[in-house]
């Protein structure tokens, strides 16, 4: 979907239409979920502090967002996709992999195709628009990797095919950044690399990118040459279930700290009420105020359910955290390692720096996470 909140509400709000709106709360820690195309041509964009947002457009309209009719348009649109395909895939809210193979059909079998998955996708943009009045852009491609570097190509409002035989000479000039799984941190070690488009990482060895980026070094050599064997995912299972809140300023007194990790296992404990899932680990997430960012992980051989169940253990991890030297700017917790699922019993501690590098348009950091 085109600027998809954003667009939702200038569709339900006329005095918003043709003025620079943002998604998000406005707020000295707000974070724009999504911002219209006539906020973009500013350099507003997704993921990026409220307050530089409003530097950079002065005369930026900010609304807080309605997420539960962003969940019914989302549900609408589904309903759509479902009309050509059960093999759909969801990224987000507004965004999904679709597999049209069968409904297209032909292909393998020496016929023609029923229909040509161009045509699908312009009909499903068609249905999109005349029934909810919004915009979306598509890609179409012989896998999802180029399907979604085309749904992005000549947004907003735009499709792109990627032809087989045409896929090798647009990867080898795609840039790098464009290419899933490389954010800014990952395009800058490959620019020192030398590696600024498809061509210049199609020179590399996969042993090579093994070395330096690890798992995703044989999914870039692979990426390179067109090749992306993931299928599309249709039944979701939930891994984990968690909550977090950045703070309207930074904590670092012990009573204020236990006061906020207190209310985050109380919403924890809710949702798990909610979801009925049933997980072993607690992990902790911490986000000083230099925007470092660690995780401790406590795993137990019982299921985590309960605020009894929770709070000792995130009192235990939260021992592991120096917080009266580094101010807490943000807190969150996590359930996971679902029953059933490979568990040593032991405790097990874990730290990550972690950095956020490619937020889906629509999820971006400040929303609620699930």
């Amino acid at each position: 979907m085109d600027a998809f909140f954003a667009s939702v509400e200038q569709r339900d709000h006329p005095e918003l239409r043709g003025i620079p709106l943002a998604i998000g709360h406005d707020g000295p820690r707000g974070v724009v979920a999504t911002a219209s195309y006539e906020a973009r041509r500013f350099g507003v964009r997704s993921a990026m502090p409220m307050t530089r947002a409003k530097r950079l457009c002065p005369q930026l309209t900010i609304v807080r967002g309605n997420y539960e009719t962003y969940k019914e348009v989302s549900q609408q649109i589904h309903e759509i996709f479902h009309e050509y395909t059960d093999k759909v895939e969801p990224l987000s809210l507004d965004e999904a992999f679709l597999d049209v193979t069968d409904y297209c059909g032909g292909g393998g079998t020496g016929k023609p195709p029923r229909m040509l998955a161009v045509d699908v996708a312009r009909e499903i943009r068609e249905k999109i628009r005349s029934r909810l009045h919004l915009t979306a852009s598509a890609g179409v491609s012989y896998n999802k990797f180029l399907a979604k570097i085309a749904s992005d190509h000549r947004k907003p409002d735009g499709l792109t095919v990627i032809h087989p035989e045409r896929a090798s000479d647009f990867i080898a000039r795609l840039k790098i950044e464009r290419f899933y799984g490389v954010g800014p941190k990952t395009a800058e070690r490959m620019h020192y690399m030398g590696i600024f488009t498809g061509a210049d990482l199609r020179r590399c060895s996969r042993q090579h990118l093994t070395e330096v980026f690890g798992k995703m070094g044989p999914l870039y050599y692979d990426f390179a040459r067109g090749i992306d064997l993931r299928p599309v995912v249709t039944e979701y299972i939930r891994k984990s279930v968690g909550c977090e809140h950045t703070f309207a300023e930074d904590i670092n007194q012990q009573s204020n700290v236990i006061i906020e990790l207190y209310h985050t296992v109380l919403e924890l404990a809710g949702r798990i009420r909610k979801t009925g899932f049933k997980g072993k680990t607690l992990t902790l997430k911490v986000k000083f105020h230099d925007f470092t960012q660690i995780t401790r992980s406590l795993s137990q051989a019982r299921t985590l359910a309960t605020k009894d169940d929770i709070l000792p253990l995130a009192k235990q991890l939260l021992k592991e955290v120096d917080y009266r030297e580094h101010p807490i700017r943000l807190m969150g917790l996590s359930v996971s390692n679902p029953t059933g699922e490979t568990d040593t019993g032991s405790p097990e501690y874990i730290e990550l720096e972690l950095e956020f590098e490619d937020w889906p348009e629509d999820n971006a950091p400040g929303m609620p996470t699930t």
